[in-house]
Order: structure tokens, then sequence, then C-alpha cells
């Protein structure tokens, strides 16, 4: 048994195990190859976040919906580095308008260089994704525009906010189909569709994706609040002391305005507040971490991630389906 890829996911067949590394080293050169540039600036811009490392999530899911066809088949990596290029460079953009200091351990790009730079190089690694797309062929472009605009929709949803009525935990779920469930869903349907899977696996993965995608990023809303050390490389409430509304958060003012509860207020004010302040900021932390939101929040998490693992039920047993299932395990691991 061989751990390999984000979280520790254990392989238990060295064939699997095989393809799977062998096509993450691959994916690993691409994304050096195509984040190159003939200025020898914007390729040190470019490569930031790559040299940086990260999980892999996205290539990795794209080299296990492989299995379910031909993994060794042409398109299969080029479409790994395609969406993990766009991802990557949606974190260029994300970090300027969370105003975010550090990305992965590293200063981010923005801290580094400026705003500027840092959405020009998030475009940049567009363009790069979008000329290694173009050789996938016109359904794969279709496919990835489409997903690119709702991620673009979803952010854009989260910087307005709920419409007037609009419940905002309901709000803020849409919003992270958008914005990490699409990008998730096509890296799974690439992978099965450049295999040469069967249609009806190819849907089935693209579901599971989805779900999957959601409740990764609810992972990460619950690791915020309670972990120590987190794992994308942002320390502990980072969110929170930037003001970023996440699950744990919205439950807890949901319960506040239908209870009233004074204990629910005041958190709700101090959260609120200006959490710039190191000890207002570590009581907010402790206070959520005691909070029944933050285990709601947990429940959410583990109910997509039971969704994802559901979707999988149509597919051949093996080893593939079982590590997609073992994902599913991986991420409620992380919400604890």
């Amino acid at each position: 048994m061989t751990v390999v890829g984000p979280f520790g996911l254990s392989v238990r067949d060295q064939a699997l195990e095989a393809d799977v590394q062998t096509g993450l080293a691959a994916v690993e050169a691409g994304l050096l190859d195509a984040t190159k540039s003939d200025v020898p600036f914007i390729t040190e811009a470019a490569q930031h976040l790559v040299l940086a490392g990260g999980k892999r999530f996205r290539p990795l899911l794209v080299m296990l919906a492989a299995q379910f066809g031909d993994p060794y088949a042409p398109g299969v990596v080029p479409s790994a580095v395609v969406v993990e290029l766009t991802h990557l460079a949606t974190l260029y953009h994300d970090d300027v308008m969370d105003e975010a200091d550090v990305r992965r351990g590293v200063d981010s790009a923005n801290t580094r260089w400026g705003n500027s730079i840092a959405v020009l190089t998030g475009d940049f690694l567009f363009a790069r994704a979008s000329h290694t797309l173009a050789d996938l062929g016109p359904e794969a472009v279709r496919i990835q525009s489409e997903a690119f605009e709702r991620l673009v929709t979803g952010q854009i949803l989260e910087t307005a906010g709920p419409m007037d009525g609009r419940d905002p935990v309901e709000h803020y779920l849409d919003v992270l189909g958008g914005k990490t469930g699409s990008l998730v869903a096509v890296s799974c349907r690439f992978g099965a569709m450049m295999s040469g899977a069967d249609e009806s696996v190819v849907d089935t993965l693209t579901q599971y994706g989805e779900r999957l995608g959601v409740a990764f990023q609810l992972a990460d809303d619950v690791l915020d609040i309670a972990s120590d050390s987190h794992e994308s490389g942002k320390t502990p409430g980072t969110d929170l002391r930037e003001g970023i509304p996440t699950l744990p958060v919205l439950h807890l003012r949901a319960a506040a305005a239908a209870h009233g509860r004074p204990e629910d207020l005041e958190l709700v004010a101090l959260v609120d507040s200006d959490l710039s302040d190191d000890e207002r900021h570590a009581e907010a932390l402790r206070r959520l971490r005691a909070h029944p939101a933050l285990e709601q929040a947990r429940r959410d998490t583990v109910r997509y991630a039971e969704e994802a693992r559901a979707m999988l039920a149509p597919l051949p047993d093996g080893y593939a389906k079982a590590a997609l299932a073992e994902m599913c395990d991986a991420v409620v691991h992380r919400a604890g």
C-alpha cells in the first residue's frame, strides 16, 4: 500500500499506483513546460505557485478517472495540465481580491510583485491553459469554457452576495458549486473522456466530481476555524481575519438571526469586528471552535462527501473506484 496524492490517499494496487505516479510526474513536467516564457521574469512569476507545490488534487482525479478507459491515451496528461493551470490562475486572482499575504507557505504573488503583476500572471496562465486545450479538440474547449464561465459566475455571486430574501447558506453552496465544484467536475470528466470511457461513465464521474469539489471546499472552511496548522499553507483563521464568510460563520449568523441568543449575537459582533488585533482574532477562533455552527459545517461536509460516494455506485468495482471512494473519506477526515 503506497501513499500518493493529497491527504495521503492510499493505493492498494501496484499497477494503479504506477499509472498514477507516472501520470502525476508527467503533469508536473507539463506544468513547468507550460509556464516557461522567453521573458525570465514571466517564467519566475508563472512558476511561483507551481514550484510551491500543492495537493495536485485535480490532476490526481484526472488520472483516477482515466482508469475507466485507456489511462495511457494521449489526451489524459494534457487535460490534467489544463485543469491545474486553470486552478493556479484562479489562485493568483483570488489572492489579489482577498489581499492575501501567503499562499502554499510562500509569499503570495501580489505580496511579492504587486497586484498588477499577479493579475497579469494569472491571465498568462489562462492563456497557456487555452493553448494546451486547443490541441484536445473543440468538445474539450467547449467543456472547459462552460466550466470557466461557472467558475467566474460563482466568484461574481460570492462578491455580490445573496439577493434580498435568499438564504445566505444556500447562496454560498451555489457559489461553491461554481467556484470549486465546476473545475473538479471537469477534472473527472476530462480523465474519463480522454481515456475513451463510456459516456455513462463520463457522466457519473462528472457528477461525482461536482459533489466532491464542494465537499473539498467545505472541509477547507472547517479547517480554517478548527485546525492548528492549515494544510493549504495558510494560518488558521485566515479567512476569518480577512472577513471572508465561510460556512461555519454563515451558520453562526443564521443561528443568531433565528434564536437571538445573546451569546450568539455577541459572537457575531466579534466576528464582524476588526480582527487584525491578534487577541480579538484568537478569541473569535476559540469561541467559534466551541460553537455548534462548526459541527453543523462538518455535517454539511460529510453530506456532500457521501453524495459523491453514492454517485460511484454504477461504476464497475475495482481499485480505481475504491480510490475514488477513499477520496470521499479523506475529505471527511480533513474536516475532522
